[in-house]
C-alpha cells in the first residue's frame, strides 16, 4: 500500500508523470524497432554481421555521453526533449523507401542518430525531473522508469516482430514515428525550465570534462558508478554465454527468449519496490545487495538445471537494475543542477560501455573455455566486489550518515 501511494505521489508531479508517460510511449516504439531493424537488414542483405550492426549503431552513441550531456546543461531541457522527439519523428520516415541491400547504410545512419538523441533525452530528463521532484521520491521515479522500460521490452519486441512479419519494415517505422509524435505532445506540456544555477565554464571541452571530474571526485558517486560499470561488465560476459547455457540445458536456442522474459519480469518487480528499498538501505547498501544477487545468479547459471536456470534469471533481473537505480539516483541527488546533464550522461557512459566490452570478452571466451567454471568465477568476482562496496558503506560515521539519508 505504501509503495502504491508513493507511486501516485510521483505520478502527480507534472514533470515526473509526463516523463514516465513519454518513456512508456517512445520506449514501446524503440523496443519494437530494435528487433525488427535487425530482421529487416538480415532479410535485405542476408548478412548476420550487418544485422548485428543495427544494435551497435543504436548503442555506439553512449560513448559520446559526456559530450552529448553537455547539451542538457547548455540549453533548456524541455526544449531538448521536444526537439529530439521531433527530430526522430521527422527522420524515421526517411527509411520508408529502403528496399535493397545498397540502401541499408541509411538504416544504420538513422539508428546512430536515434541512439545519440536517446543519450541527450536521458540526460535532459534526468536533470529536469530532479529540479521538480521531491528528492525523497527520486528513487521511486527511477524504479518506475526501470519498470516501464523493462515492461516494454517484454511486449514490444514481439509486437514489432509480428508487425514486421505481416506488413514489413515500413510498418514498424511508422509505428515508431507515431510514438515519437505522441511523446513530443507529452513533453510539450511541460513547464519551461529556467537557467542553470551557475554560469557555464568557457570552452566546450572544459564543460564536457566537468561532469567526469565531479563523479570521480565525489566520495559516494565514484564507488557507485564504478559498481554500476563492474556489474554491467559482468552482465555483458554473462549475456554472451547465454546460448552456451541454453545448450547445456539441452534446449534449442529459442529457449534464451524464455530466460530473457523471466529476467525481465524480475526487473519489473524490483523497479516497483526499489524506491522503498533505497529509503531503507541507502544507495550503497542497496547497490551492494544488487551486486551480490547478480553474482549469485550468474554463478547459478553454471548449474545445468531448468528450475535453477529460471531462478537465476529472475534473480539476475532483480539484482542488476538495483545497482543501476542506486547509482543514477545518487548522481541526480548529489550533483548541482548546473552539472546534472553532463554528470548523468557521463555516468551512463561509464556504466554501459563495460557492458559492450563484456559482450566482446564473453564472445571471445565462450569457445575456448567451458562456460560453467567461467560463470562460477565471474559470479564470485561480482560477489567480492559487492562485499567491498558494502564494507565501504560502513567506514566512518559520515559515510553511514550519508547513506542513511539517501533517496
Amino acid at each position: 500500500m505504501t509503495t502504491t501511494w508513493t507511486a501516485l505521489r510521483v505520478l502527480r508531479d507534472r514533470t515526473a508523470g509526463r516523463c514516465l508517460a513519454g518513456v512508456l510511449v517512445s520506449g514501446f516504439g524503440t523496443s519494437a524497432l530494435w528487433l525488427a531493424a535487425g530482421v529487416w537488414v538480415k532479410d535485405l542483405t542476408g548478412s548476420n554481421g550487418l544485422a548485428a550492426l543495427t544494435l551497435l549503431a543504436m548503442w555506439a552513441p553512449v560513448l559520446l555521453g559526456p559530450l552529448l550531456g553537455t547539451l542538457a546543461d547548455r540549453f533548456p531541457r524541455t526544449s531538448l526533449l521536444v526537439g529530439t522527439n521531433l527530430l526522430l519523428a521527422a527522420l524515421l520516415p526517411t527509411l520508408l523507401t529502403v528496399d535493397s541491400a545498397g540502401e541499408v547504410w541509411r538504416v544504420h545512419a538513422v539508428l546512430f542518430v536515434y541512439g545519440a538523441a536517446g543519450v541527450v533525452q536521458d540526460a535532459a530528463e534526468s536533470a529536469l525531473v530532479t529540479t521538480t521532484l521531491d528528492p525523497a521520491l527520486l528513487g521511486h521515479f527511477n524504479g518506475l522508469r526501470m519498470a516501464v522500460n523493462e515492461g516494454m521490452k517484454l511486449v514490444a519486441p514481439l509486437a514489432g516482430a509480428g508487425l514486421y512479419a505481416a506488413h514489413g519494415g515500413a510498418a514498424v517505422v511508422l509505428l515508431d514515428t507515431a510514438t515519437f509524435v505522441l511523446a513530443t505532445i507529452l513533453y510539450a506540456g511541460l513547464r519551461a525550465d529556467g537557467p542553470r544555477s551557475a554560469p557555464p565554464t568557457p570552452g566546450w571541452w572544459a564543460r564536457t570534462a566537468e561532469g567526469a571530474r565531479h563523479l570521480w571526485g565525489h566520495r559516494l558517486l565514484r564507488p557507485l558508478v564504478l559498481a554500476g560499470g563492474t556489474t554491467m561488465l559482468c552482465a555483458g560476459v554473462n549475456g554472451a554465454l547465454v546460448y552456451a547455457v541454453v545448450d547445456g540445458l539441452g534446449h534449442p536456442p529459442a529457449y534464451a527468449g524464455v530466460l530473457a522474459a523471466v529476467q525481465g519480469a524480475g526487473s519489473v518487480l524490483v523497479g516497483l519496490v526499489s524506491g522503498s528499498a533505497l529509503r531503507w538501505l541507502g544507495e550503497r547498501r542497496f547497490a551492494a545487495s544488487g551486486m551480490a544477487l547478480t553474482g549469485v545468479a550468474v554463478a547459478l547459471r553454471a548449474v545445468p538445471s531448468d528450475p535453477v536456470a529460471l531462478v537465476a534469471s529472475a534473480a539476475l533481473g532483480a539484482g542488476l537494475p538495483g545497482v543501476l537505480i542506486a547509482a543514477f539516483t545518487a548522481v541526480q541527488r548529489l550533483t548541482p543542477d548546473a552539472l546534472r546533464g553532463r554528470a548523468a550522461a557521463t555516468a551512463s557512459t561509464l556504466v554501459f560501455v563495460p557492458n559492450v566490452l563484456g559482450l566482446a570478452a564473453g564472445a571471445a571466451l565462450v569457445e575456448p573455455l567451458p562456460y560453467g567454471p567461467l560463470l562460477a568465477l565471474l559470479g564470485l568476482a561480482q560477489v567480492l566486489s559487492a562485499l567491498r562496496l558494502r564494507l565501504s558503506a560502513t567506514r566512518g560515521t559520515t559515510g553511514a550518515a550519508s547513506d542513511a539519508g539517501a533517496a
